[in-house]
């Protein structure tokens, strides 16, 4: 087992003032039933075209992710699908209304999503051949159920809390396949994303789906050191429909054509960047196996620097490094990483945050900016521009500037009605 720093409890959360109106996915995912439990699952095997065409098969040769713990912080997992077998050792529920181990599937669509990404992350199968199986299908699952929704529970407050008790029980990787929507996030999530960076827990998120009314990465997916994962289709290109657009994705997996577990022992096919996050999870938990000594940052280092690139920039804003590749994630040669590539959130806080800390001095790390401040209407990416989000200090500039220029041109028109009026005398 990989050595663990020693657990510290961050201070408590403080109350949350803003009304997030998080989306499980970045909303519902289309999902479809594919048959009843008593139907041959052969079929549902056959669909999952992203072990090979992903590398994750092969990576099988080397690991299947034992010993890693995975943290599926989702609408609650149904632990009794027969695809899931022993995988669920343990959950909570964070919503006030679910079940002590978080294993009761919560809201309309909560009743089959957080199934659904369990069984992509490290689902078991039914059979050697059937079912559903995962990235990495020997790797544990802890289930966190959350509701979220007007007239539930601040969803802000739900992630914070929902972070730290998957860090705190012992989670090396934590999924989450849920967008806040924005590009920014409350500043209890600086302590809970901290808490996990700081005791070596890599995090993975979706980017949110474009078709679902998310056109840019949106928090999580923005914090940074946070793994943003976009989605494809089945011949490689950014899903029009299930993926977003930024900066910050770190890879890119399947996100079309998919299938997965749902609640009482069926399937369903569905699409979106909910079932990329978690098939990237699954890969998380194959080089955290494969390479025990290797801490949060070296695991998003392989990742990154194994996918295959899809375009000639990278990273790209609709592709960040590219497409992941399990195998080499897992056994490519890899230079060790000091930093994680995608910074850090410690940084982000005293650069961002320095208004409410005291100053102090500290050399950035490298890697590409990740947006959390609140975002301003110049702030924002302009669509089709294929320019990531601007940094709102430049908008404050231009501002400055325009009023500047018209200042000039009002005093230049002034003085050029002086001299008119003088002459005409």
């Amino acid at each position: 087992m990989r050595a663990r720093p020693a657990r510290f409890l961050t201070p408590p959360i403080a109350a949350l003032l803003i009304a997030a109106g998080l989306l499980v996915g970045g909303a519902a995912p289309a999902v479809a039933p594919l048959h009843a439990p008593a139907a041959a699952a052969d079929a549902v095997r056959d669909r999952q075209y992203w072990l090979d065409e992903y590398g994750i098969r092969a990576a099988w040769q080397v690991t299947r992710g034992e010993g890693v713990v995975i943290a599926i912080i989702d609408s609650g997992v149904d632990a009794a699908h027969p695809d899931l077998g022993d995988a669920v050792i343990g959950g909570t529920d964070v919503s006030g209304r679910g079940n002590a181990t978080g294993t009761l599937p919560l809201g309309p669509q909560g009743i089959t999503h957080g199934t659904m990404v369990a069984s992509l992350a490290a689902g078991r199968g039914s059979a050697p051949s059937s079912g559903v199986i995962g990235a990495a299908p020997a790797a544990s699952i802890l289930s966190i159920s959350l509701a979220l929704g007007s007239g539930e529970r601040s969803g802000d407050e739900q992630i914070a809390e929902a972070v730290v008790w998957a860090v705190d029980h012992g989670a090396d990787i934590i999924s989450l396949s849920l967008t806040r929507n924005q590009i920014a996030w409350p500043e209890s999530w600086d302590t809970a994303f901290l808490h996990a960076e700081q005791n070596d827990v890599v995090v993975v998120a979706a980017a949110g789906n474009r078709g679902s009314g998310t056109e840019q990465v949106s928090a999580p997916a923005t914090i940074p050191g946070v793994l943003a994962v976009g989605g494809v289709d089945r011949a490689g290109r950014a899903s029009d429909g299930a993926s977003s657009q930024g900066i910050t994705i770190g890879v890119m997996a399947p996100s079309e054509g998919l299938v997965g577990a749902v609640p009482g022992g069926g399937h369903a096919s569905w699409q979106g960047t909910s079932g990329a996050t978690p098939i990237v999870a699954g890969i998380a938990a194959l080089v955290r196996a494969a390479h025990p000594d290797l801490d949060a940052a070296g695991v998003v280092n392989r990742i990154l620097r194994t996918a295959r690139p899809a375009t000639a920039t990278v990273p790209d804003p609709n592709y960040g490094y590219g497409l992941v590749d399990a195998a080499a994630a897992v056994s490519a040669t890899v230079p060790t990483a000091a930093t994680n590539p995608l910074g850090t959130l410690a940084d982000w806080i005293v650069l961002h945050r320095r208004a409410d800390a005291e100053e102090v001095s500290l050399e950035l790390s490298p890697g590409r900016p990740a947006l959390g401040r609140e975002p301003t209407a110049m702030g924002f990416r302009m669509p089709g521009s294929g320019l990531g989000e601007l940094d709102p200090v430049i908008p404050t500039l231009l501002i400055l500037a325009s009023t500047l220029t018209a200042l000039a041109v009002l005093a230049a028109a002034a003085v050029l009605r002086f001299v008119t009026r003088t002459r005409s005398r």
